[in-house]
């Protein structure tokens, strides 16, 4: 009996101590509490209210790699797609006019073809005129139409003499036709894609097969070694950064990759987070590798003193954060001015704004946020 009530005691001991520890790291976990009332689903996210205050920090924003040429194919004639030179896939490099893409032109080239032999009738038609009206210039007009070829590109049209002799060929349609088919010769490279410059296939539209339509998006291509950077930069600071020209650009890790110079600036003010993006190139380390696409950070040899808020960096997501407005997420475009290992400083928030301090996803479940004070 003693034996049985010292076991109930010692388990009673035991659900207690599980309870008060499952309790202690409940209160403690990080991720948001789903919750439903009344019919609607409520989500609990962390949150900070903003306090900006004045900090003496190296002048420092993020940025973005991207080329700094780049060009989307078309073609301005209509037909089915065919390949060039090589598959174009994205991340296939090419060479200067390099064959990238052709349209079938089969049926223009008949319908040249055919103007061609059409010019050729005129001239026989006026040979004996030629002839008998200017003897002289028999010679040079025998030979334009020897080489009158489907094949060939049209020759130059003969030169005139006389205005006599203009107003004879014009008078036949020579002239007129002559034009007309130096046009369609025109048109017929339309048919033909060929690389401005070495570069990369970025994105790919459409596929060998397709009919390419005038102005449809068939690929994506940029210039191989001109990269640029797009920084944001607060008007506070802009024009430190102009006094200063250099910036070194390091990675996600504080590791350096690059150095460059400003080569323009926007003259268009974000209204929300009252910055302007300056456009800075960027030239690789030695033995380091730079990729459009890459988000860099751009300081320069300077401090400034800013009004900032400090945020955990999982907060930030592509220079943007998350407001708590009204059981409502909405985000907002913040500028980096400075940084820590786990902390950004930011300008474009205000005084009282329920920052989230994660990166959470709006879903169409929630209908309700709510802000837990950490």
């Amino acid at each position: 009996m003693i034996m049985k009530r010292n076991q109930i005691i010692l388990l009673s001991i035991f659900l207690l101590i599980t309870g008060l520890i499952f309790i202690r790291v409940s209160s403690n976990k990080k991720t948001p509490i789903k919750e439903i009332k009344s019919g609607k689903t409520t989500l609990y996210v962390p949150v900070g209210n903003v306090l900006n205050s004045a900090r003496d920090l190296q002048l420092i924003s993020y940025g973005q790699i991207a080329p700094a040429t780049e060009l989307e194919i078309s073609f301005e004639v209509q037909g089915k797609l065919e390949k060039g030179d090589l598959v174009m896939k994205p991340g296939v490099k090419f060479k200067s006019n390099q064959l990238l893409y052709k349209v079938n032109q089969e049926e223009a080239f008949y319908s040249l073809s055919s103007r061609k032999s059409q010019l050729s009738n005129l001239v026989i038609a006026a040979m004996a005129d030629i002839e008998m009206d200017f003897p002289s210039e028999k010679s040079k007009w025998t030979g334009f139409l020897e080489n009158l070829s489907p094949e060939k590109r049209l020759a130059d049209l003969p030169a005139f003499r006389s205005s006599k002799e203009r107003m004879f060929i014009t008078s036949k349609g020579i002239a007129t036709e002559y034009y007309s088919i130096k046009s369609l010769e025109a048109r017929m490279e339309k048919y033909f894609y060929l690389a401005p410059f070495n570069g990369t296939v970025v994105e790919v539209y459409a596929e060998p097969g397709a009919i390419a339509n005038p102005g449809g998006r068939i690929a994506k291509i940029a210039k191989t070694g001109e990269m640029e950077v797009k920084v944001p930069i607060s008007l506070s600071t802009i024009k430190k950064f102009q006094q200063e020209g250099l910036a070194t650009f390091t990675d996600g890790t504080g590791k350096l990759v690059g150095k460059g110079k400003i080569i323009r600036v926007s003259d268009v003010i974000n209204q929300r987070t009252q910055s302007v993006d300056v456009y800075y190139s960027i030239q690789a380390e030695k033995e380091e590798l730079i990729f459009n696409g890459q988000f860099v950070s751009a300081a320069i040899n300077q401090s400034a003193v800013i009004e900032s808020f400090a945020v955990p960096r999982l907060a930030v997501k592509e220079n943007k954060v998350k407001i708590l407005v009204k059981d409502k997420l909405v985000q907002r475009e913040v500028v980096i001015v400075g940084n820590k290992p786990d902390t950004l400083f930011v300008s474009g928030l205000k005084n009282g704004d329920q920052l989230v301090l994660e990166q959470i996803e709006a879903s169409t479940e929630v209908k309700v946020y709510k802000g837990i004070k950490r």
